[in-house]
This record gives C-alpha cells, sequence and structure tokens, in this order.
C-alpha cells in the first residue's frame, strides 16, 4: 500500500527531543507538508515496535541516537486533495526522548536540522500540529 491515496491510516511515530532548553526540529524534504519544519519520525513497519520505529527514524533522519520514553500526544493528520479524495491519512504517536549518541546529521529525508528555543521555533513555518504541541510545552514550562 502506498502512502498517498491509502486504503486504512498508517501509523507514525516521532521524537519530541529537548535538550538544554531547544527541541530538534526537521525540515521535511518530502511530501506531506514538504518545506515545513518537524519533528523528526516515520512510518512504523510491519513487526516493529513504536519504542523501535522512534530509534529507527531519528537515527536515519538526523543522526541520532535516541531513548523513548514517555508518549506526549496522539494526533491525525488527514490531508484530503482537491476533489476530496484522502490524499495522507496518518494516525501519529508522538514520544518524548533522550539523545544518548551519534552525531548530528541531515539525511536525504530532512532538507536540514536545527535544534530551537520554543520562541525560536514559533517563527519557523512548522507543521500545524507541531505548532499546536510546541505551543503546549511552552505553557507548561517544558520549553
Amino acid at each position: 500500500m502506498g502512502r498517498e491515496y491509502p486504503e486504512h491510516p498508517m501509523v507514525g511515530v516521532a521524537a519530541i527531543v529537548i535538550q538544554d532548553g531547544r527541541v530538534l526540529l526537521v525540515k521535511r524534504d518530502h511530501d506531506p507538508d514538504r518545506g515545513k519544519w518537524s519533528v523528526p519520525g516515520g512510518l512504523v513497519e510491519a513487526g516493529e515496535t513504536l519504542a523501535a520505529a522512534v530509534k529507527r527514524e531519528t537515527l536515519e533522519e538526523t543522526g541520532l541516537t535516541v531513548e523513548p520514553g514517555e508518549m506526549a500526544t496522539i494526533a491525525e493528520a488527514i490531508t484530503p486533495d482537491g476533489r476530496g479524495r484522502v490524499r495522507f491519512h496518518y494516525v501519529l504517536i508522538d514520544f518524548f526522548a533522550r539523545p544518548t549518541g551519534g552525531r548530528l546529521q541531515a539525511s536525504s529525508d530532512a532538507g536540514d536540522l536545527r535544534w530551537v528555543t520554543g520562541h525560536e521555533a514559533m517563527a519557523l513555518d512548522l507543521t500545524d500540529g507541531v505548532r499546536v504541541f510546541l505551543r503546549e510545552l511552552m505553557a507548561r514550562g517544558r520549553l
């Protein structure tokens, strides 16, 4: 099953990596939301645990190894096309994650990487879901 025009929603994971009061953001290099800033993540593969998917996706996109912690949020991302058909549909499960090693380096999936404060993040062209979540983290004093 392809990502575009799926028969069923796809499950994705993401890592909310916060260190020294800054969050790690990735500039998306593919649709949906190409060119927007988000958190590292991607689809869960068949037979893969959520934690393993968080580790793999973060390493692939950023070069960092992470240890996933508590679940941060669950969200949906549904993108219709111009004719009202569902072009993309994801159920996204985000986890807080702690960096444990590696070297920060953008992959082919990430146009750029950046550690930013919450206020710096708000000035970027963020995906809608990440903007809402980062605002909540700032309001709670977690970022």
